[in-house]
């Protein structure tokens, strides 16, 4: 799970394992796989880190930063 920040500062957790993309516009917009979307601050860097260290996290893996160039 992922906790995120609306644009109204509102914070919201998100199962990682249904998001199906992320667009900018230029905003994050998290499209999950059920339809449904969430606008938010974080970048696509920042929820892919997140991501990653969640899922070391539970896996009990260290994983160092990523970089993602458009």
């Amino acid at each position: 799970m992922v906790i995120l920040t609306k644009l109204n500062d509102q914070r919201i957790v998100i199962n990682e394992d249904q998001v199906e993309c992320i667009d900018l516009i230029p905003e994050s917009k998290v499209i999950m796989m059920n339809g449904r979307f969430h606008v938010v601050k974080e970048s696509p860097e920042e929820i892919i880190q997140k991501t990653i260290e969640y899922k070391g996290a539970i896996s009990g893996i260290r994983t160092n930063k990523v970089s993602i160039e458009a």
